[in-house]
């Protein structure tokens, strides 16, 4: 059984930082596309950024939105994926989703956590 499960989410004031993990069991990650997506209330789930397979050069593409304040990484050991949110903004408020995405088309998505950002 796929799971994907993150955490970190939580209060901060605008400003500050948060980091969200997502770790992965059921499948070997290293093949794969890793990113994070995120609604808001009332929104579409937009694209937040994702990380290529180290075989394809761990290439990383943000969104303009949080380009020089996120950044993604991740760790193929621990099948995980990480999102550093820096310099955040009551507008980054938004339940957060990994994802994990193969060429076969496979995708996998975690439950999602609650990030708040007061002002």
């Amino acid at each position: 059984q796929v799971q994907l499960v993150e955490s970190g989410g939580g209060l901060v004031q605008a400003g500050g930082s948060l980091g969200l993990s997502c770790a992965a069991s059921g499948i070997i990650v290293s093949a794969s596309t890793m990113g994070w997506y995120r609604q808001a209330p009332g929104k579409q789930r937009e694209l937040v950024g994702t990380i290529t397979s180290v075989g394809s050069g761990g290439i990383t593409n943000y969104a303009d939105s949080v380009k020089g304040r996120f950044t993604i990484s991740r760790d193929n050991a621990k099948n995980t994926v990480y999102l550093q949110m820096s310099s955040l903004k009551p507008e980054d408020t938004a339940v957060y989703y990994c994802n994990v995405r193969f060429r076969t088309g496979s995708a996998y998505w975690g439950q999602g956590t609650q990030v708040t950002v007061s002002s």
